[in-house]
């Protein structure tokens, strides 16, 4: 009786297992088929907060709860680290990504470089640049690319400032603007919609990637690190290939210069900060 009592108690410890995931939504489509395929292979429930990284780090530090943190950059796993939210010794690298201009189906506008993002009349989006992982990275692309006079001229055209990859994805599927400074994968997330125009290789300042870390708040580390470690494997990673990540950096490279940087911490303009937070432009 005493073996099936314990058998039993082993069994309802394994249903019950569940890991709460805190992740930017640069990872949304592919990490939604790597929660389905390994709580079908470990019966470990995994509940998904998706959004801007930032966001979804406020949420995990005021909530003071979550297993897991997988923004969509490296800025926002340093942030983490520097506040202690994160152990820093868990942290891995899943994919890389390279920023690119993404525009409708067809390219009506007729976009081919950064510098006809600043022709008068386009209506372009970039993500919140303090809360989105694509948005720090588009104004470092403003920034370190154009002069003066052509950065006045694109934040002109800027109409929105949206809160998640997600979401700056589909302002391009529904037409709501012409183009947006976003993630190459983007296209793969909707081909039947979106177009990706790349860009030069020098006007890319780093190579981007999906870090993952567990969380101080974590209650079982170690049911943690098995997602973890599913998510490295050959299996987690076939769906970020499937929607075209870059599963090495020597893939990334092919994209960049040489010597472009990878990952780090980009330090936002004051007058990016200000201009954001005022979130949709009528």
């Amino acid at each position: 009786m005493l073996t099936f009592f314990l058998l039993g108690q082993a069994q309802l410890a394994f249903s019950a297992a569940k890991l709460l995931l805190f992740a930017g939504a640069a990872s949304k489509p592919a990490t939604e088929e790597v929660i389905e395929t390994f709580q079908k292979k470990t019966g470990i429930i995994v509940e998904a907060t998706f959004g801007g990284s930032g966001f979804v780090l406020s949420q995990m530090k005021l909530a003071q709860r979550g297993d897991l943190y997988f923004p969509g950059s490296s800025d926002f796993m340093e942030m983490a680290k520097r506040e202690g939210l994160v152990f820093p010794d868990s942290e891995r690298i899943v994919v890389y990504l390279v920023p690119a201009i993404n525009v409708q189906k067809g390219n009506p506008k007729g976009i081919r470089t950064l510098r006809d993002l600043t022709r008068e009349g386009l209506r372009l989006a970039i993500a919140h640049p303090e809360m989105v992982c694509v948005g720090t990275y588009a104004v470092e692309i403003i920034e370190k690319n154009l002069s003066p006079q052509e950065k006045d001229r694109l934040r002109k055209n800027l109409v929105n400032y949206t809160e998640s990859c997600e979401k700056t994805a589909n302002a391009v599927s529904l037409k709501a603007v012409d183009a947006v400074l976003g993630w190459r994968v983007f296209h793969y997330w909707d081909p039947d919609r979106i177009e990706t125009i790349l860009l030069k290789p020098g006007e890319i300042p780093r190579i981007g990637y999906l870090p993952i870390a567990i969380s101080k708040f974590a209650w079982d580390k170690v049911t943690a690190q098995r997602f973890i470690d599913f998510l490295l494997s050959a299996e987690g990673k076939a769906p970020f290939r499937k929607y075209h990540y870059l599963m090495e950096l020597e893939e990334a490279r092919r994209f960049t210069r040489p010597d472009a940087p990878v990952g780090g911490e980009y330090k936002l303009p004051n007058i990016w900060k200000a201009t954001s937070s005022q979130g949709e432009r009528k």
